[in-house]
């Protein structure tokens, strides 16, 4: 690597702990809640300047509150929300220039369920305009760039969350996903990225009014346990009982699985050799610990390409007619060029809009389908490794953009559809250092499986750590 890399990792309280260490020195009193946000505050500040992954910074207010850390599973652990969640006192400004948010009264439904955890919230994570793009980049300021090569993507739309994890400034952040924006994040930031079943946490407002429902809430973490001690801690709120309970997922079963294998993604885009050798490096290591691997095919059409699109545009549609409800600063004029581009293109297939959308929402049966043979599913995150900035810009041409998104995440999209759970995990790199993730994908309600999963292989292959990069 060069010196483009951008770490905050010291001998401070935070160490090279995960969130599950330091919630456990805070819990027996080795560590003090304070001197833990203390120590994360200026990790942020030392990275920042690089990276641009923050929002708003709320670290005086942080550091006030730590003295009394909320209870919860994670108590007194430094965490980041995404700026497309309502907390309390900080505003909202959902990537975009065409308001001015203001702090918000109370905390949305989905910060309730995140902060009953006990997280000590030092502000808000960049996205994307309202996460509509595949990278955390912007029509009139800095883009978030990566912590592994600060020249290219970080991914989006958590892609703050995920600089900020990387780059060891917390440990664990908020991250959503409404297209892989969890999962592509983690992929091309050496990252855990687990997208949960539709429905097994608290949705958010604005996500109740979808026709259908694509968003998920979730964390990105360096390690699999962070991510199991979440969800053990989120279910402490409120748990779905139309799925199993996770309770806290601890290590790897000893059930040996049966896994299909995507190598072809629904796009039919060409796969990168660097994502090709992560996956079949993946299968390798799958086929050595006993588990079974063979071929699949994905039980979709090109339709659903098109069909996702109208959705995809729909949703910009939405956001600009409807901008000034949300708020009367709210300006149109003032959308970036793909915000734009979705919404005109939307607009020229509107009479598309009721099969595409009756068309996605029978996908959940033919998904639900391909878990009667397997257990899991596995295929890159990503149809090609992560681009340099500028490549997916919303200041490139419309059409070309669209394009490139389409031949680039190529194959998370059909869990938001399917409402099934997938994880990333960072199991292969590129020749010049730059992470690449593997995909996991599971049947409704079955994130237990991919947990143990992930530890085994977590355990077998140790994901690479930033600070020890070459």
């Amino acid at each position: 690597m060069t010196d483009t890399r951008v770490h905050a990792f010291a001998d401070d309280a935070l160490g090279e702990h995960d969130a599950v260490a330091l919630a456990e020195l805070i819990r027996r009193r080795e560590l003090s809640p304070v001197e833990v946000a203390e120590a994360a505050v200026a990790r942020v500040e030392k990275v920042n300047p690089a990276l641009n992954a923050v929002e708003f910074a709320a670290f005086e207010q942080a550091v006030e509150a730590a003295a009394n850390p909320a209870p919860g599973l994670l108590s007194g652990v430094p965490f980041f929300v995404k700026d497309n969640t309502d907390v309390a006192g900080m505003p909202t400004g959902n990537g975009t220039d065409a308001y001015r948010p203001r702090p918000a009264a109370r905390h949305g439904r989905v910060a309730k369920q995140l902060l009953s955890a006990g997280f000590t919230v030092l502000g808000k994570s960049t996205l994307p305009e309202f996460g509509l793009n595949a990278s955390t980049e912007y029509a009139r300021r800095e883009p978030t760039r990566n912590p592994w090569n600060t020249e290219f993507s970080v991914g989006a739309s958590s892609g703050g969350a995920a600089a900020l994890v990387a780059s060891g400034a917390v440990p664990i952040a908020h991250a959503n996903d409404g297209g892989g924006s969890i999962r592509i994040p983690a992929a091309v930031n050496g990252l855990v990225g687990l997208k949960p079943t539709r429905g097994r946490h608290v949705d958010g407002e604005q996500a109740r009014t979808m026709p259908l429902n694509l968003v998920s809430e979730g964390v990105l973490t360096r390690t699999v346990r962070d991510t199991a001690a979440f969800w053990a801690a989120a279910e402490q709120y409120w748990r779905n009982p139309r799925y199993p309970a996770l309770g806290m997922v601890s290590g790897p079963a000893q059930r040996r699985l049966h896994i299909g294998l995507v190598t072809r993604s629904i796009t039919d885009a060409e796969v990168d050799a660097p994502t090709a050798d992560a996956l079949q490096d993946t299968v390798v290591l799958l086929e050595k610990l006993g588990h079974t691997v063979e071929p699949v095919e994905l039980p979709l059409s090109t339709q659903f390409v098109e069909d996702f699109i109208v959705y995809w545009g729909f949703l910009a549609f939405t956001i600009s007619a409807f901008g000034r409800v949300m708020d009367r600063t709210f300006d149109s004029k003032k959308l970036d060029g793909f915000t734009k581009g979705l919404r005109r293109r939307y607009q020229r297939s509107l009479h598309r809009f009721p099969q595409a959308l009756y068309r996605l929402n029978q996908i959940k049966h033919e998904y639900a389908r391909m878990f009667e043979r397997y257990h899991v599913i596995i295929s890159p995150v990503l149809a090609h490794s992560t681009p340099k900035l500028g490549y997916l810009s919303p200041t490139v041409p419309f059409d070309d953009l669209l394009d490139r998104l389409t031949k680039y995440v190529a194959f998370t999209p059909l869990n938001n559809v399917a409402g099934g759970p997938a994880m990333s995990l960072p199991l292969g790199q590129t020749p010049d250092g730059m992470p690449v993730g593997v995909h996991f994908a599971a049947t409704h309600g079955d994130e237990r499986t991919l947990l143990e999963l992930a530890y085994e292989l977590e355990a077998e292959r140790p994901f690479r750590r930033i600070q020890d990069a070459g």
